[in-house]
C-alpha cells in the first residue's frame, strides 16, 4: 500500500487483498492517512482482487472516520468483481465510488 499526498487529496493504493489476513494493517494505515491529511482520501483499488466482510468493514470504518474530520473517502478504479460486491451489499450507495468519464458520456 502506497500513500501519496497533495494539498487537495491523498491517494492510497490498495494491494490485491483486503481480507481478514490483511485488514488490521490496512486499517491502521488508512486511519493514519485520514488523521494526517486534508481533502479527499482517494483509494485506488484497481489491483484489488479479493475483498471479504472484514475488508468491507475496513472501508466503512475508514469512511466514517473520514466523515468525522470533514473528509471524503473516494474509491477509484473499482474492478468489476469488487463493484459487484459493493452493489450486492449496497455499499455502493454509502461509499463514494468514482465513475470513469467514459461511463458518464
Amino acid at each position: 500500500m502506497r500513500v501519496r499526498g497533495n494539498p487537495r487529496a491523498q491517494v492510497v493504493r490498495i494491494g490485491a487483498r483486503l481480507d481478514a489476513g490483511t485488514s488490521a494493517g490496512v486499517r491502521e494505515r488508512l486511519h493514519a492517512a485520514v488523521d494526517s491529511g486534508a481533502g479527499d482520501l482517494i483509494l485506488d483499488v484497481s489491483r484489488l482482487e479479493m475483498i471479504d466482510a472484514t475488508g468491507l468493514g475496513v472501508l466503512v470504518g475508514t469512511h466514517r472516520r473520514a466523515l468525522s474530520v470533514q473528509r471524503r473517502l473516494v474509491l477509484r478504479r473499482v474492478p468489476p468483481r469488487v463493484m459487484r460486491t459493493l452493489a450486492v451489499t449496497r455499499l455502493n450507495r454509502v461509499l463514494n465510488v468514482e465513475v470513469p468519464a467514459a461511463a458518464v458520456a
